[in-house]
């Protein structure tokens, strides 16, 4: 899980990896015969049985960085990725961090450009707003109403959601589901964990190898953790994986 692509900026919520930092680590998952690739490319492949070394890479809030910088250094390595972006906030900035600093988001020639690249596009709501408690028409304001826009924007079916801050609840993964996805992104939706609510590991600029050795090896045990808590928990467990 990324975010934005830039250096020599104010970093309050440390979501930026400067883009040397992100070549290194590409360079770091080539080096183990590992390739990045987009999280719909990802969970097809898995599904078909082939997807040893595929990494799914994504980024959120679709800043214009991604397009500036993330995705010459992708391509440079041979890798793909998707952006979850904003349809109701294109060309604004991130003015859901109180702290800054602004940067800018897609624009729709953007959005296009990144996916004539190889990028896959996904939703990351209208937005930026948390779904957790939301009432039904923001639920569908931020699902249904961003996918169809999307698909609009890039005259191809977008199957991928982010739940904006990574929060979730089983009726946002519902509301997703209902929308017509085919997954969707938290961080750590524990007993919610699904294809709705798919796990992700933060990357950032201090993710030197070492640190990147480590979360590679424990992502899957908080998937499985997350998995056995949905078993025990038939409930939310249920509803959290869309089934």
């Amino acid at each position: 899980m990324y975010h934005s692509v830039s250096d020599g900026l104010h970093d309050p919520y440390r979501i930026a990896v400067s883009p040397d930092r992100l070549r290194r680590q590409l360079r770091w998952l080539r080096a183990r015969g590992l390739r990045g690739v987009g999280v719909a490319e990802l969970l097809r492949a898995r599904a078909a049985g082939h997807g040893a070394g595929l990494v799914g890479l994504t980024f959120d809030d679709g800043y214009q960085d991604f397009l500036d910088e993330a995705v010459p250094l992708l391509l440079e390595h041979g890798c793909t990725a998707t952006v979850f972006v904003l349809p109701g906030l294109l060309g604004g900035s991130n003015t859901w961090d109180p702290l800054g600093p602004r940067r800018p988001l897609l624009t729709e020639p953007a959005i296009r450009a990144a996916a004539g690249a190889g990028m896959e596009i996904g939703s990351h709501g209208l937005l930026h707003r948390d779904l957790t408690g939301a009432d039904d028409d923001v639920l569908r304001e931020e699902t249904a109403r961003s996918r169809a826009l999307l698909t609009a924007v890039t005259g191809g079916p977008v199957a991928g959601f982010c739940y904006p801050y990574g929060t979730v609840d089983a009726r946002a993964v519902r509301a997703v589901r209902d929308a017509g996805y085919a997954y969707a992104c938290a961080i750590d939706p524990g007993p919610l964990t699904g294809p709705h609510a798919l796990p992700r590991a933060h990357v950032g600029e201090r993710d030197t190898g070492w640190r990147l050795t480590l979360k590679r090896r424990l992502h899957p045990l908080r998937r499985r953790a997350g998995t056995a808590r949905a078993a025990a928990d038939p409930v939310r467990g249920g509803a959290g994986a869309g089934r």
